[in-house]
């Protein structure tokens, strides 16, 4: 009887009536620049950690770690694992989406430079504001949230634009891979959003764990084989910061932030990653920084908040 709705919902792909989505508050955006700024750090433990393990390998590791955080959280909040008919099809789906947005990113970053990947992969919240615009009610691009989301990006541009401008058009495979990466991870971030209003986040995040390890576990066996690990004090730090901080906390709070908060809102506030990934490096590995990270940072903080802004016309509309 109490999944009735839920089946309505999902035969009718339309959003619950019980949806109460809305602009992010000050603490809703204080907690998403935190998640920001430690996806910013995940890029530096990765690279820690692939000097001990492949990148396949360390893939589903990070998975495995981060899927024991959800049980743990989910069994500490006695959430039910029992998954309902009409719950399987968007579950499989979503983490199909999952897997193929990772292939395509891991595939894309071998083809180009870091710098490339960056500037690409960070373009993610526009087109989670385009999805948005058309799939979520309340959640429309009005011009002067546009135009605050590419005065955002222009600041990832600014910090990485000498590594783009020095690169040949031999990455141009691997740009072009990054960008359909870039989308579909937009366009995940809605339907997490979407499916969060009638599924509980732990199955959300079960179905991506699940289709990921599996999918990096058999890449792992064909193409890196018997390829040497070791398990060193980088590597356990790496999987402990990539699992259990982003792959298990990180995703925890970036889908409880999706299910609450309207979706282009939250991912707006990732193009601070890059910033916080150069200063990281700075700290970290002792790389050098120059005078268009702090462009790209004024760009960013000016841009984020624009883009955060209340209308007080489209935004209103029903679609």
């Amino acid at each position: 009887m109490s999944s009735a709705p839920s089946e309505k919902i999902q035969k009718s792909g339309r959003s619950p009536v019980v949806d109460q989505r809305q602009p992010l508050s000050l603490k809703a955006g204080g907690f998403s620049l935190l998640l920001s700024t430690m996806w910013a750090g995940n890029p530096v433990a990765n690279k820690a950690g692939l000097e001990d393990a492949g990148p396949l390998k360390l893939g589903y590791l990070r998975f495995i770690l981060g899927a024991i955080v959800v049980l743990v959280y989910a069994v500490s909040t006695k959430q039910s694992f029992k998954i309902l008919r009409h719950e399987w099809v968007p579950l499989g789906l979503l983490g199909v989406l999952f897997t193929v947005q990772l292939a395509f990113m891991n595939i894309g970053q071998d083809f180009t430079t870091a710098g490339h990947a960056v500037v690409v992969t960070t373009t993610f919240p526009l087109w989670t504001g385009v999805f948005s615009h058309f799939f979520v009610p309340g959640d429309r691009m009005s011009r002067s949230r546009t135009f605050g989301t590419l005065v955002a990006y222009s600041g990832v541009v600014a910090v990485f634009y000498k590594g783009f401008a020095d690169s040949s058009s031999d990455f141009l495979i691997g740009d072009l891979l990054l960008l359909v990466s870039a989308i579909l991870l937009g366009g995940r971030q809605v339907f997490l959003s979407q499916l969060g209003q009638g599924i509980s986040q732990h199955k959300l995040l079960m179905a991506q764990s699940v289709f990921g390890i599996t999918t990096f576990v058999i890449a792992s066996l064909i193409f890196e084989g018997d390829e040497s690990f070791s398990v060193t004090t980088n590597l356990v730090v790496a999987l402990a910061y990539t699992g259990v901080l982003i792959a298990g906390l990180g995703f925890i709070g970036q889908t409880w932030l999706l299910k609450r908060y309207l979706p282009s809102r939250v991912t707006v506030i990732s193009l601070s990653q890059p910033v916080f990934g150069v200063l990281f490096s700075w700290w970290i590995l002792g790389e050098t920084i120059g005078g268009e990270l702090y462009i790209g940072a004024v760009l960013v903080i000016i841009g984020s908040a624009l883009a955060q802004r209340r209308g007080k016309t489209k935004s209103t509309k029903q679609p």
